[in-house]
């Protein structure tokens, strides 16, 4: 969040931008709701008002995060409407992209699950159910690009794309991003 953006923002939209930005650095357990009412600039009486629980602003902010997904997959199928491999690519680049960042902790939804081991937690169910959409969505692409098994291979790039994360996060090898996008566009491309 950017500070000069603070004041000019409604209260609720500074509180879901502070909680944004402590939870995908600090992480869920870690960040009081007292954290983000202060990033907030706000009260915690404020954040409630707003929020019925810290679980509750917790969901919301898996809800947006699940919303900037889906209009990355639809900002690509817009800009390369019936070039399914160069959408595929196009959601690869999306995730290379923050890979090199030294903050970075890795995907914010792989870390929320971490935290979050309750099964029937409705922040969980959210993540599972876009992770399974996504993984949907790269089999339909895989299916129209006409690629051999695209089941298998939408398998594959899913484990790639999220082990180069994990991988990026423990900084186990050099320049992962671009190693993800080298080993998708020869996986796509043959």
């Amino acid at each position: 969040m950017r500070p000069e953006r603070i004041p000019q923002l409604a209260p609720r939209e500074r509180i879901l931008d502070a909680a944004e930005e402590l939870f995908f650095n600090e992480g869920i357990s870690r960040v009081t709701v007292d954290a983000i009412a202060a990033k907030a600039k706000s009260t915690k009486m404020t954040v409630y008002r707003h929020f019925d629980s810290k679980d509750a602003l917790v969901l919301e902010w898996i809800r947006l995060l699940v919303d900037q997904y889906s209009e990355v997959f639809e900002t690509l199928a817009t800009q390369h409407a019936g070039d399914p491999k160069a959408q595929i690519l196009g959601f690869a680049e999306f995730i290379a992209q923050d890979l090199s960042a030294a903050s970075y902790r890795g995907c914010p939804f792989t870390n929320s699950l971490a935290e979050i081991p309750e099964p029937g937690h409705p922040a969980r169910q959210l993540i599972e159910a876009h992770k399974q959409r996504q993984f949907l969505r790269l089999v339909a692409l895989c299916t129209e690009a006409g690629l051999a098994e695209p089941n298998e291979v939408a398998m594959e790039l899913t484990y790639l794309m999220e082990g180069a994360q994990v991988v990026s996060q423990n900084k186990s090898i050099e320049r992962v991003g671009e190693n993800l996008i080298r080993m998708i566009q020869k996986k796509i491309h043959g």
